[in-house]
């Protein structure tokens, strides 16, 4: 099977001069060199600044230091796998004194040494939404069980394309082998009832139901340009599994544009507002729900309370992670799969 995916390249340098690191914004500072006013300095480091999950987990994570009374500064890469920028965040947020970080690795294992310098300096690392590896380089982690969000799509579309020969196509993240992107792309296979043979490895299945794998960068255009392409390479594809709803959002337009909406059925992770209107809109069937403001929330709180008495959160029960919770939405429920309607997740989702 052809696909674009390849192993994660080796752990990149510590530090790169002239990465350009994006300041976004901060809540109560004017930036790494800002005022010393006795607060404690929490940094929230995120892949992108303009993906609306990482735009809602910082609203989270601002609404929650206004109300604790810490000094929060938000950094963000240039990119879905942009480990550099998030590398200098760190050293910048270390040498400003910062008491804890909260990260969304971009490349979970090639930020471990500069995290590692972190914790050694004793700062409080916390990881959000995506996992490092191992898991046990932070002092906590806050995210959705993201190979049970892909377990629950998966087992919805086996179900709705029973009496089908399913021709699947996923679009994934990166060719990285991101974390986030190994445990949703091989949950939903593994939901679905495919032998993923290395669970930790996107791309290495011998089963006929995979057309192939493409990668979206987990944005719109991305999404749109991957379809045409395994479109063009096999045009009976009828289910669609992507990495997160931007992505299926360009999925449709190329999937419209070969006049195959009616025989394509997507399926997706997210809950973001736009993506749940798509799955009311019937243009997404299925999308499992993620909380990213909790997950900020809760990871500011726990830096805070770290400052305060040295206390560390516990992990949920049987899981190396405090898991935020994930819950399905889709208009067309299936027998033995819990789930929620469109309107529900209308009243819960983000973005």
């Amino acid at each position: 099977m052809a696909h674009r995916v390849k192993l994660r390249r080796s752990a990149l340098a510590a530090s790169s001069a002239g990465i350009g690191l994006t300041l976004l914004l901060t809540s109560c500072g004017s930036g790494v060199g800002g005022h010393d006013d006795g607060k404690t300095i929490v940094g929230l480091i995120t892949k992108t600044n303009d993906n609306p999950f990482y735009v809602k987990m910082r609203e989270g994570a601002q609404k929650k230091a206004r109300e604790l009374g810490v000094d929060l500064r938000t950094f963000a890469g240039k990119g879905q796998a942009d480990n550099d920028s998030q590398v200098k965040a760190i050293e910048n947020l270390v040498a400003a004194g910062a008491k804890g970080i909260l990260i969304t690795p971009a490349d979970s294992g090639a930020i471990i040494p500069a995290i590692d310098r972190a914790r050694k300096a004793g700062v409080m690392v916390v990881a959000l939404d995506s996992p490092t590896e191992p898991a046990s380089a932070v002092d906590a982690t806050f995210a959705t069980d993201n190979r049970l969000a892909g377990r629950m799509i998966g087992k919805w579309a086996k179900a709705r394309m029973a009496g089908k020969r399913p021709r699947i196509a996923l679009l994934d993240l990166s060719p990285e082998q991101v974390k986030v992107d190994v445990l949703r792309d091989q949950g939903f296979l593994e939901g679905f009832g495919v032998d993923v043979r290395d669970p930790q490895r996107i791309g290495d299945e011998h089963d006929s139901r995979i057309v192939g794998h493409e990668v979206t960068g987990a944005n719109e255009e991305g999404g749109r340009a991957a379809m045409e392409k395994l479109l063009q390479k096999d045009g009976s594809i009828n289910l669609v599994y992507t990495i997160n709803e931007p992505a299926a959002a360009g999925a449709y337009q190329a999937i419209k544009a070969a006049g195959k909406e009616k025989d394509i059925t997507i399926v997706s992770i997210d809950g973001g507002c736009p993506g749940v209107k798509n799955v009311a809109a019937g243009v997404i069937g299925a999308t499992s729900m993620q909380f990213p403001v909790k997950m900020a929330a809760k990871g500011v709180a726990a830096v805070a309370a770290y400052a305060k008495d040295g206390d560390k959160p516990s992990t949920s029960s049987g899981q190396g992670f405090t898991n935020t919770g994930v819950s399905l939405i889709t208009d067309t429920p299936v027998s033995g799969l819990d789930s929620k309607k469109s309107d529900w997740g209308l009243s819960h989702c983000w973005g």
